[in-house]
């Protein structure tokens, strides 16, 4: 495993929830990591935000960490879980509340 997945690997394992994302929770830098900060924001998940633009080798390493192409990406539990159409798809749907409940993540929202 590289030194770059072991960094990854720390971060799931260190965090429940963790957004690969450009930008920061505060910042967003694009609109697919907005849209799941918003998300994330409106459940009331405490999470940790990982700024891809902020270093080119975790940017490059989680796509193949997860083996998924895009950005942003969403770990829950050392798993992954998707990107911003799977998040949003999910929310809309309802799955995503009890999914997050499923795994012990409290939400704070109301």
């Amino acid at each position: 495993m590289s030194n770059v997945h072991n960094r990854i690997k720390a971060e799931v394992d260190s965090n429940d929830v963790v957004l690969f994302m450009k930008g920061t929770p505060g910042m967003p830098q694009c609109g697919f990591s907005a849209t799941v900060v918003k998300v994330l924001d409106v459940l009331g998940v405490k999470y940790k935000g990982v700024n891809v633009l902020a270093d080119a080798e975790i940017r490059d390493g989680i796509k193949q960490f997860s083996n998924w192409p895009t950005i942003p990406q969403l770990d829950v539990k050392g798993e992954f879980v998707g990107g911003c159409d799977i998040i949003r798809e999910m929310f809309e749907n309802g799955e995503l509340k009890p999914f997050l409940a499923e795994q012990g993540i409290a939400l704070e929202a109301a």
